[in-house]
């Protein structure tokens, strides 16, 4: 495959831009933007919440915006190259999708601002060292994972399988946050009795190997933990969980909605949309370093109630009603 495939540039109509409100269309029919988007997946059914955001904003590609892409398929020894083509572009801001992504383009470039759209926790993976004030070039949206976040995972699960006594969780290890949430993970279940077998899997291999351990121990549960490739094998972990009638809990919200169980976790979409924002105030003037780096404000349960009678579960009333959506 040609390394310089994964990239496009979508233009919307001139009907989009006529539509658009005649005061941002004033508003922003001066210069041409550039922005650089560097993700570690491929592209999506759905555009990035950022670009939603921005375009609500004025911002209309092919009028006032140029966005160069590029998608590293989920081969993270792409990253540096696509980084540093993109720099090359000389952008005025470059925004990314994973926490692997913005340190490829935080290594290629030290002063054209960065914006990274949700990572797990931008201190453990050492992209900035303050929130409030983050310093140098770079500043995004954090989804929050911090500590008590995994506990809290397990606790909803013991609450919709009280009997539970061996659960499995499975991890990216390449995610450097993940060694402290296992670490959570393994305290919060010996304090509720329960048995917790922890597998990674950061590969295709890796997970065959992992689903296949999970099988044999006989686990009653599985947690799966935030991860770009996890979320890329939510198909095949929904297929898994579905064949042997194991109760599962994800951090996204697409497991549950395209038939997992159950989800915690911060609304992703919305977590994005707020990067646009940030993009916005950066180009007009903003210094990234001095733009906080902002945390969801509240996280969101959604359970699948289908889901839940095929495995001949009832949710407990106390989760119906702390539940933002229930899928019937």
């Amino acid at each position: 495959m040609n390394p310089h495939a994964p990239r496009r540039r979508l233009l919307l109509t001139a009907g989009t831009w006529l539509a658009a409100p005649m005061a941002l269309r004033a508003q922003t029919a001066g210069r041409v933007h550039r922005i650089a988007f560097l993700a570690l997946g491929s592209p999506g059914t759905r555009a990035p919440g950022y670009e939603e955001r921005l375009r609500e904003l004025g911002y209309v590609e092919g009028q006032n915006l140029v966005v160069e892409r590029r998608f590293a398929m989920g081969q993270i020894a792409r990253l540096p190259q696509f980084a540093e083509e993109l720099v090359a572009w000389r952008p005025d801001v470059m925004v990314a999708g994973t926490s692997l992504g913005t340190r490829a383009l935080m290594e290629a470039s030290r002063t054209i601002p960065i914006v990274f759209t949700g990572v797990s926790d931008p201190i453990d993976t050492q992209l900035v060292s303050n929130l409030a004030r983050p310093g140098g070039n770079v500043t995004g949206q954090s989804f929050g994972y911090a500590e008590g976040f995994a506990t809290k995972w397990l606790q909803l699960l013991q609450q919709t399988v009280p009997r539970i006594a061996r659960t499995a969780a499975l991890h990216d290890y390449r995610a450097r946050q993940d060694a402290r949430i296992v670490k959570e993970l393994q305290g919060a279940a010996a304090a509720l009795k329960l048995r917790l077998d922890a597998h990674f899997a950061g590969t295709v291999p890796d997970l065959d190997m992992a689903l296949s351990a999970i099988t044999r121990e006989g686990s009653q549960g599985l947690l799966v933990a935030a991860s770009p490739f996890l979320s890329r094998q939510r198909t095949r972990l929904i297929q898994f969980a579905a064949e042997r009638q194991l109760p599962t809990i994800f951090s996204d919200e697409r497991f549950a909605a395209e038939g997992g169980l159950m989800s915690y976790g911060p609304n992703q979409h919305e977590v994005s949309r707020r990067a646009g924002a940030q993009v916005d105030r950066i180009l007009k003037g903003a210094r990234p370093g001095e733009l906080p780096v902002e945390q969801p404000t509240q996280f969101e349960l959604v359970l699948n109630a289908r889901t839940a009678r095929t495995l001949g579960i009832r949710f407990p009333q106390t989760m119906l009603l702390m539940a933002s959506k229930v899928i019937e």
